[in-house]
């Protein structure tokens, strides 16, 4: 987080921290299941994070990064193109679950309704869902959509906490303004945690940390 002159609340993790979330993510992640209805769904096993946001918010890219991977999670300039729940297994230790976008789609609207509630049936209901990112453009800020999704969590109360992301793509100045916008937005969000993970795919920035963060939240090493 030291490489731009922007406060972050993430930044403050000491070296064990980042060395468990360097090495777990430094595990094998391979994909292992795709869901593009409820019933699709695998059967609960290990903490799950899931990744939602806008179509081309820049989830894939932002799992490409965190597992070090070019192709792990398809990435595209279509918005759209992620339509089912893609399930990466981390090191038989942590579920990394890219979800479908929302708030567009080249799909009709029964389809984008169909999508919708099976998302929204999935964060309400899986039991093994430990967190969920919530990505937001930087450059952009919170939009409608995700006032939605926000507002659904907060009602399910299932824990989730915001990502800026291409943070590369802003100046410090209105990159610090965006920060701190977002943070005192969700201080208003009761299932939201407070503290904002500003992350640049391009750059590096704040993956060190959030994988540090995430890897707080795995199943156990198993011994031997």
């Amino acid at each position: 987080m030291t490489e731009r002159n922007v406060t972050s609340l993430t930044s403050g993790l000491d070296e064990a921290a980042l060395e468990t979330g360097r090495l777990l993510f430094a595990q094998p992640c391979d994909f292992t299941w795709g869901a593009a209805t409820l019933d699709q769904l695998p059967e609960e096993a290990q903490p799950e994070i899931a990744f939602a946001g806008r179509s081309n918010v820049g989830k894939s890219s932002l799992i490409n990064a965190l597992t070090r991977r070019n192709t792990l999670a398809r990435t595209s300039n279509t918005p759209g193109r992620t339509q089912q729940l893609n399930f990466f297994n981390l090191g038989d230790r942590l579920t990394i679950v890219d979800m479908p976008g929302y708030g567009y789609a080249k799909e009709s609207k029964e389809k984008v309704a169909a999508w919708t509630e099976m998302v929204r049936s999935y964060l309400k209901g899986r039991v093994t869902l430990r967190r969920a990112l919530v990505l937001i453009d930087s450059r952009h800020g919170t939009k409608p959509h995700d006032h939605e999704v926000m507002t659904m969590l907060d009602k399910a109360a299932v824990p989730y906490q915001v990502v800026l992301t291409k943070a590369d793509k802003v100046k410090d100045k209105e990159l610090q303004a965006m920060l701190d916008r977002t943070v005192a937005e969700m201080k208003k969000h009761p299932a939201a945690f407070p503290e904002v993970h500003l992350t640049s795919s391009e750059t590096g920035l704040g993956i060190a940390e959030l994988r540090a963060s995430l890897a707080a939240l795995a199943a156990p090493k198993a011994e031997g």
